[in-house]
C-alpha cells in the first residue's frame, strides 16, 4: 500500500511517498505538484505512462490526454 503525505516545516513544503519495507521518499513540492500526485495515485482514470486499476483491468478504454508526467 503506497501512503502520500504532505509535509511542511518553517520554510517548505514536502510530498512524501511511502512503501512498506522502502525508506521514505521524501521531496519538495508544491500545492498545485502535490494535488497532481494525489490525483494520479488515487486512479480517478487512465493516465498514458502511469500503470494503475485502469490500465491493469481496463476499466477506461484509453488513457486520457492531456501533458505526460515525468518528460
Amino acid at each position: 500500500m503506497l501512503v502520500i503525505r504532505r509535509m511542511v516545516d518553517r520554510r517548505r513544503a514536502y510530498t512524501a511517498l511511502l512503501l512498506p519495507g522502502e525508506p521514505p521518499r521524501i521531496f519538495p513540492t508544491t500545492d498545485q505538484e502535490h494535488a497532481r500526485i494525489l490525483q494520479i495515485y488515487k486512479q480517478d482514470r487512465a493516465h498514458e505512462g502511469i500503470c494503475n486499476d485502469f490500465s491493469d483491468f481496463g476499466l477506461e478504454s484509453s488513457p486520457a490526454s492531456g501533458p505526460k508526467i515525468g518528460s
